[in-house]
Formats: C-alpha cells, sequence, structure tokens
C-alpha cells in the first residue's frame, strides 16, 4: 500500500508540474524580424551567436551584454537553440561567495562564467527554451552589482557534469562491476579510476547512494571503496572493481559522486536588488546551485531544477538548489520543482560573526567562523543588528551600525551607536538584522535529496504553502538557528506551514532529524524560559510517514500544531513505539484537532 501511494503521489506531483513548469519554446526569428524590433531590444544572433552550431559562444554573449549597455537596450533575446559556452573565452570575477570555499579549499576565489552581468540597472533576458550548454568547470550566471534583472525561459547544463553516476550491475565474493552513466568519465591508471571532466579531477569525493526501488538516497561509502580497489574495463562504460570479499552493494543501486570543494556554483546574485527568474530550466549545478547573497527583493517562478528526464541521470546539482544568505525584502519562490540534489532545496539563513574582542564602548572586532563563509560584506552603515549570546541563542540588545572596517577576509571592526556590554567578548555574536527576509514559498515541489526540503532560519514572516514533499532524507523542513557550527542565524518569530503534503522523509539519520518538520536551534540547554523560536503555525498538511516523529520541537513559544493528517503507511523497523509529537522545553502550545491513521494493507 505504502510503494502505490508514493508512486501515485509522485506521479501526480510530476503529471501536474510538466506542463506549467518547462520553459516556453518559440521557433527562431528572422533576422528581418529582428528590424522591426524596439530599440531597447537586442538579439544575441546579432553578435554571432549561432544556435546549434556547437561554436563557443562565450565571446559573442559577452559581445552582446556590452552593446545592451552602451546603447542602453533593455531586453536581450535567444532563439531557441542551444549554446555551447567553455571556459577559455569566458569572464572572470574574484568574489567571496558565502557557503562555498574555505582559504585552503579554493584560495583565489576566480569564478569563471557563462553569463556575467554586472553593474546593470533593467534588463531582460529571455530565453525562448534556449539551452547554455556548458563545457568545463564553469559558473553559468552571475549578477554583481545589478538591479531589475529578470531572466526568463532560459536552460542551463553541462555536456560534462562534475557528478558522475554509475549503475551497480553486480556485487559480492571480491567483485564489484558498475556501468557508468553516458555523461560521466574517467580514466583508469595504474589500476586505479579516477573521475574526469575538461579541465578537472575529482579529488576529494562525496557520494551518495540512489535506490531506484524505494526512491530514496543515503549517504554511502561505496566510492571510497570503489576508487581505493583496482579497476579494469569489461567493455565502454562497464568496470569491475577487485573489491573486498566482505563488501556489497545492491544490484540496481546507484551511486552519484561529486567532489566537495564548491569552486564552481550555479547562479551567484550578489549585493542585488529586484531579481526575477520565471520558467528556466536548470539540468545540473556544480555547488550551491541558485545562491544569492546580499540581494534584496527575489523572485523565482516555475523554475525546473532536475535532470532530463531523457538524460536518464539523477541528480541535477551539488549542493543546495537554492541558496538565501544575508539577504533582505521579500523571497517568493512559486510553482517550482526541485529534484535531485546533494543537500537542500532551498535553505535561508543570515550569518553570526562572533565577537573576539571588545575594542571600545561601542566597538568590537568580529570574525567569520565557518571555514566556507567569509570575506562578504555582512554590514553596512545604518543596518540594525542584534547581540546574540551563543550559547542560548537569545537577542540580548540591538544596535546600529555606524562604521564598518575590513581589518582582513576574516575580520572586520564594528562600531555601534550605543554602550556595549563590558562582557561581549565572551561568547556572543552579533546577527545583521536589516538583512533579513520576509519568505513565502507556494506549490513547489521537493524530491530525490538525502538532506532536506526546506531550511528555513529567518525573523521575518515565512509562509510555506501548498508544496509537495516526497522522499527526503532528513526532515522536509528543518527551523534551525546556531552560533557554533554553521553559524547560520534567524531566530524564527512568525512562520506558517500549511496545506502541505509531505510522504516518505526523515528517514536518514539522528533522532531529531528523523522528525518529518523538526523544530531545532543548537543550543547547548534548551530553556522554556529563554525561547528561540516563536509564533510557528503547522496547519491543514498531510503527512504520510514510516512510523517516524511528525514533529520534534524545542526551545519555541506559541507553537501550533492543528488539524493535520498523519497517516502511518507502514512503520518501519524501529519505528514501532516512536512518538509522533516530541516537544522539549516549548510553552503556549496548540496541539489539536489531529487525526492519525494507521494504514493497512486493502485500505
Amino acid at each position: 500500500m505504502y510503494r502505490k501511494l508514493t508512486l501515485f503521489m509522485l506521479l501526480v506531483m510530476v503529471a501536474i508540474s510538466a506542463a506549467a513548469r518547462q520553459p516556453k519554446r518559440t521557433n527562431a526569428t528572422s533576422k528581418n524580424a529582428c528590424k522591426c524590433m524596439h530599440s531597447d531590444t537586442l538579439r544575441v544572433s546579432q553578435f554571432g551567436m549561432k544556435a546549434d552550431s556547437g561554436e563557443d559562444a562565450a565571446e559573442a554573449l559577452q559581445r552582446a551584454l556590452a552593446a545592451c549597455r552602451e546603447q542602453g537596450a533593455r531586453v536581450l533575446v535567444f532563439d531557441n537553440g542551444r549554446y555551447d559556452i567553455y571556459t577559455e573565452h569566458a569572464p572572470r570575477r574574484r568574489r567571496f561567495i558565502s557557503n562555498s570555499t574555505s582559504e585552503t579549499e579554493y584560495e583565489s576565489k576566480e569564478h569563471i562564467i557563462a553569463l556575467l552581468i554586472e553593474n546593470f540597472d533593467g534588463l531582460t533576458i529571455e530565453g525562448n527554451g534556449a539551452m547554455l550548454m556548458l563545457h568545463g568547470k564553469l559558473t553559468p550566471v552571475m549578477m554583481i552589482d545589478s538591479r531589475n534583472i529578470r531572466i526568463n525561459n532560459l536552460g542551463i547544463d553541462f555536456e560534462r557534469p562534475t557528478m558522475s553516476e554509475m549503475k551497480v550491475l553486480s556485487s559480492g565474493n571480491g567483485e564489484t562491476t558498475v556501468e557508468f552513466h553516458p555523461d560521466s568519465r574517467y580514466v583508469i591508471e595504474e589500476g586505479l579510476l579516477s573521475l574526469v571532466g575538461d579541465d578537472w579531477v575529482t579529488t576529494y569525493p562525496h557520494c551518495i547512494d540512489f535506490n531506484p526501488a524505494t526512491e530514496r538516497c543515503a549517504y554511502s561509502n561505496g566510492w571510497q571503496v570503489l576508487s581505493s580497489s583496482r579497476a579494469r574495463e569489461l567493455s565502454p562504460r562497464i568496470v569491475s572493481f577487485s573489491t573486498p570479499n566482505d563488501f556489497s552493494l545492491p544490484e540496481g543501486r546507484i551511486l552519484t559522486v561529486r567532489d566537495i570543494i564548491r569552486d564552481r556554483l550555479g547562479i551567484v546574485i550578489d549585493g542585488c536588488s529586484d531579481i526575477t527568474l520565471d520558467g528556466c530550466t536548470i539540468r545540473y549545478m556544480q555547488g550551491p546551485g541558485i545562491i544569492c547573497q546580499n540581494t534584496r527583493n527575489l523572485t523565482m517562478l516555475n523554475m525546473c531544477c532536475a535532470p532530463d528526464p531523457d538524460s536518464g541521470r539523477i541528480m541535477a546539482s551539488s549542493a543546495d538548489f537554492m541558496h538565501f544568505s544575508g539577504c533582505s525584502g521579500r523571497i517568493t519562490v512559486a510553482d517550482c520543482r526541485f529534484e535531485g540534489a546533494h543537500d537542500d532545496g532551498i535553505n535561508v539563513h543570515g550569518t553570526h560573526l562572533k565577537v573576539t574582542e571588545r575594542l571600545a564602548d561601542n566597538s568590537v572586532q568580529l570574525r567569520f567562523m565557518h571555514h566556507q563563509t567569509y570575506g562578504i560584506d555582512a554590514f553596512s552603515a545604518g543596518d540594525t543588528v542584534a547581540v546574540v549570546k551563543g550559547a542560548t541563542l537569545e537577542r540580548t540588545m540591538y544596535a546600529v551600525v555606524t562604521d564598518v572596517e575590513r581589518t582582513s577576509d576574516r575580520t572586520l571592526t564594528l562600531t555601534l551607536d550605543r554602550t556595549l556590554p563590558q562582557d561581549i567578548a565572551d561568547g556572543f555574536c552579533i546577527e545583521n538584522m536589516t538583512r533579513t527576509p520576509e519568505v513565502e514559498i507556494r506549490r513547489c515541489s521537493f524530491t530525490h535529496t538525502n538532506t532536506r526540503g526546506i531550511l528555513m532560519t529567518t525573523p521575518r514572516k515565512v509562509v510555506i504553502a501548498d508544496c509537495i514533499f516526497l522522499h527526503t532524507g532528513m526532515s522536509a523542513i528543518l527551523v534551525s538557528d546556531d552560533a557554533g557550527s554553521w553559524f547560520e542565524s534567524g531566530g524564527v518569530c512568525d512562520m506558517t506551514i500549511t496545506g502541505n503534503t509531505i510522504i516518505d522523509c526523515g528517514y536518514e539519520r539522528g533522532t531529531s532529524q528523523k522528525a518529518v518538520i523538526s523544530i531545532y536551534p543548537e543550543v547547548k540547554a534548551a530553556d522554556a524560559s529563554k525561547p528561540v523560536h516563536r509564533n510557528i503555525r503547522i496547519e491543514n498538511n498531510r503527512f504520510v510517514t514510516f512510523g517516524n516523529t511528525v514533529l520534534y520541537a524545542r526551545s519555541t513559544q506559541g507553537l501550533t500544531f492543528r488539524n493535520n493528517t498523519i497517516e502511518v503507511a507502514s512503520r518501519a523497523a524501529g519505528y514501532e513505539n516512536m512518538e509522533p509529537i516530541v516537544l522539549e522545553a516549548c510553552t503556549d502550545t496548540d496541539i489539536s484537532d489531529n487525526t492519525f491513521t494507521e494504514l493497512t494493507e486493502g485500505k
């Protein structure tokens, strides 16, 4: 029964999304028609970009964008078709990007970019279903210090994704045989196999196993064993490994392997405002996919972030599909599809910077603590900030920034408009409250990830409504906040989760993570008198579980869980007596009018 339910929901999800979420495709417009267009409109074909030619379009695309700037054009139009872009002639920019790489992982911070939009005010890219096919390690799109930008119906894919995939044909008794996906390339040297691309080798691999029978993703040590075992090619793409006698992988499983170093990203939106992506198709992105930082007002509509169904690939992003760090204004994500990522579907957060020294009554030295996040412009004069006690995540006071001085890529001096506590260097952080967004996520679908559907930490109003979450290894929705690991800030003050359908989520690992919805601020000891999160309403949702906890919440005031339907499709081993709702240090709760049903065969 459970299997039928999951298949049914997936088919419904795919059918509903197929027509509405695919990019609009139009026939190529003739050169003569170009003469009739408004003077504020240019076509990429005017600058030598030829669809389906196989030629490197990097330089022509730069010429087209330069002409838009010089002529004041407001619209740049692609003809439908494929445009190949290589690294050799693509533009380069050095940028510090949140949640990407440390100093040792990628010191230069240079990004090679296919489509660079820099210092523009008012530009629309009309893709008309065109596909940018990238070759090598490229960041597909980067927007820097730009306003009023819109990209419609543009596609992105990689000829050789930085994700490798292989299907297990047989395994056991000292031998494992796999079939590599046609888009995955490898070399065998001195008996050992390496995964390679046009200009890269997978050096620090991370492996996720996909089970086609259950449609679940899970962490795997499979590639760790295979990459250290002797390999021989039996025929093109069929490779046999001499593995330990006690090692085996289930037949039919698909191993997906990527490099953990995030030296290239997907679509980067940095220091911008009023940005819209509508109807775009993302077949693959490396690193965090669409990563937006220090940007105000973002709208993502009708986005299809998923492998091409004809490609046979499983994964479409090597980290989060959409990642928002230090953004403000309003984030809207609607009618989007997220399928096949090595990390979260959507992640929204700020950044806690640790106070390392009290320099004066109103001045402190701050430090970026997480190794992947540093060097970004975290504050501006006029921003309102909160002083946060790291151990409890309490916001103890507020102040306004009067001056910011960057002292290194990791440190800065912050001057505020009032006197700070004498003990502020003892375990306190600073959070930028101005750069926190209001978020609305509606009618989106999330599936085929081993982590979360949505990770949400922001103090402003949040609505997550009418979405489908299917087979997320960790929680479908996680509300976090921490000042000791990722240093991702944002104690919630107003969140509504309503009208969602959530099936088979939270199976992967960890007690709190096995909850379908987890409200888990990372405090050393949860204290009901010091709530981290407030006013979270979870109403009118449908949950289908395998017996795991539906809601785990700690350190939350004003929590409502009401009018929800919980169906236990099939209790997995070890979940026979698990409590459906677990609360720790929560106050002012309303748990009422929920329906619990144990499904059995025949029902």
